[in-house]
């Protein structure tokens, strides 16, 4: 049984571009455990700080009270006990000295470090204020939508743009890697414009047209009484409608 703890040399979540393809790999040593690799286990001691979790490896897992949730717990026994099946993730990982960390909190989709300016992804409104509308991009921390970027002109109250909960596509401005800081903007993504149907040319219509009243005049007879040749029919109406579009 390992015991947890902290030691230099592990493999954290931004260190890894792994995110979630490998959920479904089932590992068979600590060398196959990847960040944000998704297990299933068996709760096998639980402790004041934490409970140790059996993987199906040599090793155990370790998940600190602060990983058993995303809300604080004050006690272990309140989430897990002794035998529980739980779903965890990888965290982190010490090959060397067998270590393993794992949290029962979904890692975001992509790590902070992908951030890019000029990205275009979607998120959800977590809470406005008279500054700005903070905005999940699931990174693990919000992004920040200044007032003055949440659309074109002057924005008295962020409530007229946008609402608690809502799913909004925005725009990567700028990422301050030291002090954790997203800035986001709505004004200036490119909206998807679906092609329209092209218009019918002349010929396509005057076609339409002729099968048109081919359907309405079927079985119509001449001034002879004898039934029109079909054929005919469609060439005579093509040819008068091309002659009344052409002017």
């Amino acid at each position: 049984m390992t015991m947890p703890g902290d030691a230099e040399g592990l493999v954290t979540t931004e260190q890894s571009d792994q995110a979630e393809e490998a959920h479904e790999k089932q590992p068979t040593s600590i060398k196959d455990l990847e960040p944000r690799m998704r297990l299933t286990g068996k709760v096998t001691k639980v402790a004041l700080s934490g409970a140790f979790v059996d993987i199906g490896l040599s090793q155990e897992g370790w998940v600190h009270i602060s990983q058993l949730g995303k809300d604080p717990v004050n006690k272990v026994t309140e989430v897990v006990e002794q035998g529980s099946e739980v779903t965890v993730w990888v965290r982190q990982v010490d090959r060397k000295s067998g270590r393993i960390n794992l949290t029962m909190v979904k890692p975001p989709k992509r790590a902070f470090r992908d951030l890019k300016p000029g990205m275009i992804i979607e998120g959800r409104v977590t809470r406005l204020a008279p500054f700005g509308v903070f905005v999940d991009i699931d990174v693990g921390r919000d992004g920040l939508i200044h007032v003055s970027e949440l659309a074109r002109g002057y924005v008295e109250d962020p409530a007229e743009i946008v609402s608690v909960g809502e799913e909004v596509e925005v725009k990567v401005l700028n990422v301050n890697h030291r002090r954790r800081e997203i800035e986001l903007s709505m004004k200036d993504i490119p909206l998807e414009i679906e092609e329209e149907e092209p218009l019918p040319t002349i010929m396509e219509f005057a076609i339409k047209e002729a099968f048109d009243r081919q359907r309405d005049n079927r079985g119509k007879k001449t001034k002879r009484g004898e039934k029109r040749p079909l054929q005919s029919e469609q060439s005579d109406i093509i040819t008068r409608t091309l002659r009344s579009h052409g002017g």
